[in-house]
């Protein structure tokens, strides 16, 4: 059969299998058996226990479970709320400082735990109150936490640019790097929007805050810097050369848990052990889905799909920008039902020949692919933080926080639109720091 046809059956019961509800990594084991046996006989069956643990015998895959522990740490203390409080004590004098603070503490947050749904739940609880308190629409103190949220999967350390750089293997030193202008550049573009949102209301008094005293500002700073100084030492000692990944994630998970015991008093063995219970879970997912799509992968090489895609794409005369916006348009609407590490696993076996085909450096394109990731998270049918958002503020319509979210998505487009035009703001600081990749 065709290569070029026998992708599009797999495309077709690929999708028709997750959306029967079977879960990620059953579902692409399915799939690559399925394909396996009928077109390559029972024989290579044989093979899938090997290309299924052999995909995990990979020091790199250590970090994923240590930085998850580190988020799950800051996620079970009040981490979210100081960090939260004390951005709003320090901005008070800021036009629009409510709104910047909470941005600024999803940022933040979001970097410390790598968790979307973990920043929205933490800074919302405190800010979207705090904010439709003092008069800010209720799509603005929604949507712009939503927003907020995503920000944990471009800003290091995340956990979805290890998965990028495991399934491409790509350095995920550099692809660190690579998403903290653009995180700083989408920042940016949401406060913008909101300071601007908030001034078309008409209220001018929403953007003052109260007053704080200096004692108020100072007294909130030791609960908050300890984690962001992990953070920094984190990056600090993997850019250093001091370590690697994995053994820095080790190091700040360690340091991470220890703080929250001392500063937050997280010693009761029940809180320990429900925040190493999470973490395994997350962990095992996430490992068990990177297993299935390293089966999945081989099923595609050795059915000759990926290369025939690849050759097909090289034959087309077309523009690679053409091509580009397909492929974006592709994964706006993968990452609307499917969450990010699966998209990438499924994704990138298919989408990194075509990329280096088109001529288009693989660190641009992990943030390009992780913006798309980020939309996803915010726009419906699965949308996971609008749900989380609609958990802890009830009586804000989903259709509100949906309306309220959909101008941040605006921003997102208008992030990877200037990335595109400017790559440089994706590939200029790890080139700064590293070298240019050879």
């Amino acid at each position: 059969m065709d290569p070029l046809l026998l992708g599009s059956l797999v495309a077709f019961f690929t999708i028709f299998v997750l959306f029967s509800g079977v879960s990620v990594a059953l579902g692409l084991l399915i799939v690559s058996a399925g394909f396996l046996i009928v077109f390559d006989g029972m024989r290579s069956l044989e093979l899938m226990p090997e290309i299924l643990f052999g995909k995990l015998d990979n020091f790199a895959l250590l970090a994923i479970p240590m930085f998850i522990i580190m988020g799950a740490s800051i996620s079970s203390t009040r981490a979210g709320a100081d960090l939260y409080e004390a951005l709003e004590r320090w901005l008070t004098k800021v036009p629009g400082g409510l709104v910047i603070s909470n941005l600024g503490a999803c940022a933040l947050f979001s970097a410390m735990s790598g968790s979307s749904p973990a920043t929205c739940a933490a800074i919302g609880k405190m800010g979207i109150p705090e904010m439709r308190k003092r008069g800010y629409p209720d799509g603005v103190a929604a949507g712009s936490i939503a927003a907020g949220g995503t920000l944990g999967i471009l800003i290091p350390p995340s956990v979805t640019m290890i998965v990028y750089g495991i399934a491409t293997e790509t350095s995920i030193g550099r692809l660190f790097l690579a998403g903290v202008f653009p995180g700083l550049l989408l920042v940016g573009l949401f406060m913008a929007w909101s300071l601007y949102s908030t001034a078309r209301s008409g209220n001018s008094s929403l953007l003052n805050a109260r007053n704080y005293s200096w004692r108020e500002k100072f007294e909130i700073l030791p609960r908050v810097l300890p984690f962001l100084l992990i953070i920094i030492g984190v990056l600090y000692a993997m850019y250093g050369g001091i370590a690697t990944p994995s053994e820095t994630a080790a190091v700040g998970a360690l340091l991470t848990l220890l703080i929250a015991v001392i500063i937050y008093k997280l010693w009761n063995p029940r809180d320990l052990w429900s925040v190493l219970r999470d973490s395994t879970k997350e962990s095992v997912m996430i490992l068990f889905i990177i297993a299935a799509a390293g089966v999945f992968s081989y099923m595609l090489s050795s059915l000759l799909i990926t290369q025939s895609i690849a050759e097909w794409i090289g034959t087309l005369d077309v523009n690679r920008w053409v091509l580009m916006g397909a492929i974006n348009l592709f994964l706006l609407v993968a990452g609307f039902f499917l969450p990010p590490v699966a998209v990438i696993l499924m994704a990138a076996p298919i989408l990194l020949p075509i990329i280096l085909t088109a001529g288009f450096d693989p660190i641009w394109f992990a943030v390009i692919l992780t913006i798309n990731m980020e939309i996803g998270l915010i726009s419906p049918p699965v949308g996971l933080n609008l749900y989380v958002i609609n958990g802890i503020a009830p009586d804000i319509k989903l259709k509100t926080i949906l309306l309220g979210s959909l101008p941040y998505v605006g921003c997102m487009v208008v992030a990877i639109i200037l990335i595109s035009i400017f790559p440089g703001i994706a590939t200029w600081l790890p080139e700064a720091v590293m070298g240019v990749a050879i």
